[in-house]
């Protein structure tokens, strides 16, 4: 799924356009006991209520997509009979109401779900009416080819609320907040099937994760039977290695900066389209050799590349996860530098008494600990 596609789905979380029929749940405490499970219809919802799941809900389709929301395809024996896609069709087509059904889904979630605290799982089944889009590419609500019919998941932490002062209004006094029991906003989450080129996608499910560096494979693998791909600092570790494993005495300042120049350039370039930009194993074999790798060193980067993550890449790499685009980072031991990627150029290398040294020019306004310095001397009066 791309961002049009997931921003689509998440206009209609709203009552007026609400896709939703039927919300589960099931809180679980931190010794894994089932402390609560509800099952209701989610118009059936207090108006505060429904509020409150939408914010939910829209968060579990927030974030970068190829960072904290990531497109994962079911292997072929997990689409075979007794596979997990049969049991999340089947939880699907119930439209959540079959209790034997959700409880299984509770267990196989309590199981694999790793969390020392207390949590609640949110289940919700959703139908939207998919209006067509005409050749101006405004949307025809009153014409519908397919309904998209999907379940979403959000799974939050519950933690007690801090302890603290408050005005009480029935005494008229300040005394002790009552602590209570808060659902937060969730850690991870998946939508199935994806919502992909406007259409059901059952081949691939969309994972959430609020932290991009900790994705919860065994939780991804043991519950919806995917493997996810590597994490965004992961993604950039593996990219540094290949250029400096590749590179190798080529791999100067010059040389990574102007890489660090192409790929900022990139996603300039596609800033626009709903897809996030990727390097497949050609496109990063090509920009290594537009930067100084010679065919020579490339021979081996096959090699280099599949032992660069363990054997581990299974997917594209995001363009996004490689670069900041607000600053560019040079850093040694004991100094840090950073300045805007497009003014990488005011850093110069020079050799200096056979030593290597970075230079920046500092002709006016330079600060000190916020004391503004002079950097020329001053003319002699005369």
């Amino acid at each position: 799924m791309n961002k049009k596609e997931i921003a689509e789905i998440k206009r209609q979380f709203t009552p007026d356009r609400c896709p939703f029929t039927r919300i589960s749940g099931c809180y679980v405490d931190g010794e894994k006991n089932k402390v609560m499970k509800m099952k209701e219809a989610f118009l059936s919802l207090s108006e505060e209520e429904m509020f409150k799941y939408f914010e939910i809900l829209k968060k579990t389709l927030s974030g970068t997509v190829g960072k904290n929301l990531l497109d994962m395809e079911f292997p072929l024996q997990q689409e075979a009979g007794g596979g997990t896609q049969e049991y999340l069709m089947k939880l699907k087509d119930s439209q959540l109401k079959d209790e034997e059904l959700l409880d299984e889904f509770y267990d196989k979630v309590i199981e694999t779900f790793v969390r020392p605290d207390n949590f609640f799982i949110i289940l919700v089944h959703g139908a939207y009416d998919i209006p067509r889009r005409g050749t101006d590419n405004l949307e025809q609500f009153d014409a519908s080819d397919e309904v998209y019919e999907f379940v979403l998941c959000a799974i939050c932490p519950v933690r007690l609320t801090k302890p603290g002062l408050s005005y009480n209004v029935e005494t008229n006094r300040i005394g002790e907040r009552i602590r209570d029991w808060f659902v937060e906003m969730p850690v991870t989450g998946f939508l199935f099937p994806a919502f992909t080129e406007r259409n059901t996608d059952i081949h691939s499910i969309l994972y959430y994760s609020k932290n991009p560096d900790e994705l919860n494979p065994e939780f991804a693998r043991s519950l919806l039977g995917c493997e996810l791909p590597l994490t965004a600092t992961s993604q950039k570790e593996t990219f540094n290695t290949l250029v400096a494993d590749t590179l190798l005495s080529d791999c100067t300042y010059e040389t990574v900066k102007t890489i660090h120049e192409t790929l900022n350039s990139l996603l300039e370039e596609h800033k626009d389209e709903p897809e996030p930009v990727r390097l497949e194993k050609e496109d990063m074999k090509r920009l290594l050799y537009d930067n100084g790798a010679n065919d020579e060193v490339l021979e081996h980067f096959d090699e280099e590349f599949e032992q660069a993550a363990g054997g581990e890449v299974k997917a594209p790499i995001v363009v996004s996860n490689l670069v900041n685009t607000r600053k560019f980072e040079i850093r040694t031991p004991d100094v840090v530098i950073q300045v805007k990627p497009d003014r990488a150029d005011l850093i110069e290398t020079r050799i200096l008494d056979g030593r290597p040294y970075f230079v920046i020019p500092a002709e006016n306004s330079v600060e000190v600990n916020g004391i503004p310095i002079r950097t020329q001397p001053e003319e002699p009066q005369e």
